[in-house]
């Protein structure tokens, strides 16, 4: 008799719970932006470091913003480039990344293959040229003498500044790369691509320590790897959250396909591209209960950027840079 008693109060509050965890996510709180940068394309790519915004567009310039004035205080343009009718015409930029007050910058130039530039001391010097025929789509520092390049075949370099040359060139799998996510050490690097699964790699060699899938089935868009967990945006509707070590695996649902995605620092709080309308919602990880909704974007996310655990960037491909301060 006493456990027929049990049980069903056991049941109520499992019901309870599945409730109130049903109820949080539909109440999501709708935020709006606190603030809002207009630059001068569609954004790209974001990197936020000593209280500056670097923002790469495709009509190819990199505007910096002073994020404590909140102003745009410098743009870097890169050369034109020529068409297929012998055009001039803005250059895209792919990714953009900065270290010991040097700005590396990718770009488009002619043939499909990609360029670098860095700048430094007022001077935009190209290191990579359309000569090297690479397909570039994604480069970040090492550090300042290395960067480690991601091409659109999926192979990963290593390229040496100084030298001008790849320390080596690794074929990471034969799926088209989307896009990669180094960890805090800038030792490891998670790559994402049309496979759906993930490549967790040693940035000293280019070897695959281990491979990560499961949650996704098709294709990846982005990655974001914080604090040994690992979030994507998937062609499926999925944006899955993974742990290094395997203990945690899941997917967030969306209605739509999911373009972007991005962690807090402690990988607490996820991000993600939530539905047709452009809007980002934001979750705890360990619960996988909603938080907020961020909307006020009018294309698709290019881009979601935290800088601590309450505060972020997000942009799309349009000018607009939205800055969010948490509850």
């Amino acid at each position: 008799m006493m456990f027929d008693e049990i049980e069903p109060t056991e049941k109520t509050m499992r019901y309870i719970l599945l409730f109130t965890l049903f109820f949080i996510q539909l109440n999501a709180k709708t935020l709006q932006p606190t603030f809002v940068y207009t630059g001068s394309g569609p954004v790209t790519d974001l990197v936020y470091q000593n209280n500056k915004l670097y923002s790469s567009t495709a009509d190819g310039n990199v505007d910096i913003y002073d994020t404590k004035e909140k102003n745009l205080t410098k743009t870097i343009s890169v050369p034109k480039i020529k068409d297929f009718l012998g055009d001039e015409v803005e250059s895209k930029i792919y990714s953009v990344d900065v270290i010991d007050n040097k700005i590396m910058i990718t770009s488009q130039g002619k043939m499909g293959y990609r360029r670098v530039h860095i700048y430094a001391d007022n001077n935009l010097t190209e290191i990579i040229s359309v000569a090297q025929s690479y397909t570039i789509s994604k480069a970040k520092f090492i550090d300042s003498n290395h960067l480690l390049i991601a091409l659109l075949s999926n192979e990963l370099i290593l390229f040496d500044i100084k030298a001008k040359k790849a320390l080596y060139r690794e074929q990471i799998s034969a799926s088209k790369f989307s896009n990669f996510a180094l960890n805090e050490k800038k030792d490891e690097v998670i790559i994402a691509d049309e496979s759906g699964e993930l490549k967790l790699v040693s940035v000293k060699d280019g070897k695959i320590i281990k491979i990560i899938k499961g949650q996704n089935v098709d294709n990846l868009f982005q990655v974001d790897y914080k604090n040994n967990l690992i979030i994507t945006a998937g062609q499926d509707r999925r944006s899955a959250i993974y742990s290094k070590d395997g203990k945690i695996a899941y997917y967030k649902t969306g209605t739509f396909l999911i373009y972007g995605a991005g962690l807090s620092p402690s990988g607490k709080i996820g991000a993600f591209a939530s539905d047709e309308n452009n809007n980002i919602t934001l979750f705890d990880t360990s619960t996988k209960a909603d938080l907020y909704k961020l909307g006020s974007h009018k294309a698709t996310i290019s881009s979601i950027l935290f800088i601590d655990e309450k505060k972020l960037f997000t942009a799309s491909d349009d000018k607009d840079i939205n800055y969010w301060e948490l509850p």
